[in-house]
């Protein structure tokens, strides 16, 4: 087993079944660790957008229901991404039950944006499986890194795509799209060739890959149509939303907020020409998708206090 997979099983179990005073302990620095980060990166997001912008925006939008139709859109992001999952496990032949993934996908959600440590949705993931499937975990670690792959691929499609819509993109509108396919081609190529028994079901994983970052986009594109203004041009903010989404990456903040905020004030402030955007209506657009993405993860809250409910209505494992 890599470090990198043993570092995941350790935090997941730490996480979920802290022994000593010392692992508490250095579960509540976490804490105190990402509610510092993030609190430091929304001060100096404010410190240069203003603040009541931004709430006026949020608290009085032209119209309510597209809230409503962001959240909506999201959520099937989110079952299109544990469908997605799926495909990967079903290239390694584990017989998971569609309604356990579905579950445990939300409550790996929830333990991403609310709970402490390192552990994450994916390392959730991954330990409950091979506790229950007893499949290796060096082989749930590169499905769920070829997972990650395939949301990266789409995003990258999207974004070439845009660019066609960006004239103040000064590129031969060509180049990306030739550096996209080319680039395709090696990524399947090298997954072909060393990752065989992860690219049964390539081609589907990522179409489903592409559905995702499509309903995440359209969601965006609700929470615009939402503000009051108007002769709005949409690429340049769902281009600076899909860059600004390598925020959430970054393991020192809660759930990635702030870092989507900051990257959005980072794009408009420093990069006006190739992204012509209001500052406050994308720290609104950041601030907007995090709350509704902290929502949908409420549905895996369920499952924290009532655990046993994951395995509800399931066979066995291993059971036909």
């Amino acid at each position: 087993m890599s470090n990198i997979e043993q570092s995941i099983v350790d935090d997941a179990e730490e996480n979920l079944t802290p022994k000593t005073t010392k692992q508490r302990l250095w579960n509540i620095v976490k804490i105190i660790l990402k509610i510092s980060v993030t609190t430091a990166l929304l001060i100096w997001v404010f410190s240069k957008v203003d603040f009541n912008s931004v709430k006026y925006r949020l608290l009085h939008p032209k119209y309510w229901e597209m809230y409503f139709a962001a959240m909506l859109f999201f959520f099937f992001s989110m079952l299109v991404s544990a469908w997605r999952l799926m495909s990967f496990f079903k290239s390694l032949g584990i017989n998971i039950d569609s309604r356990y993934n579905l579950r445990l996908y939300f409550l790996g959600l929830f333990y991403n944006f609310l709970l402490p440590g390192g552990i994450g949705g994916d390392g959730y993931k991954m330990y409950l499986i091979n506790k229950k499937y007893k499949t290796p975990l060096k082989r749930l670690f590169w499905a769920v890194i070829f997972d990650r792959l395939s949301g990266l691929w789409a995003i990258g499609l999207i974004v070439v795509a845009l660019i066609f819509f960006l004239p103040q993109i000064k590129l031969n509108l060509f180049l990306p799209a030739g550096v996209f396919l080319a680039g395709s081609g090696i990524y399947y190529f090298v997954a072909r060739k060393f990752f065989a028994d992860y690219t049964k079901y390539f081609f589907q994983a990522h179409g489903k890959a592409l559905l995702l970052q499509l309903f995440q986009v359209l969601a965006v594109i609700c929470l615009i149509i939402g503000q009051p203004d108007t002769n709005l041009k949409f690429p340049p903010y769902l281009l600076a939303f899909l860059v600004s989404g390598f925020g959430i990456l970054i393991p020192v903040t809660a759930g990635g907020a702030g870092a989507r905020e900051g990257i959005f004030t980072v794009l408009a402030k420093n990069f006006p020409v190739i992204f012509p955007i209001k500052p406050d209506l994308g720290v609104f657009l950041a601030s907007s998708f995090y709350l509704i993405s902290l929502a949908v993860a409420l549905f895996g809250f369920y499952y924290v206090f009532f655990p046993k409910q994951l395995e509800k209505g399931l066979k066995p494992a291993g059971e036909k």
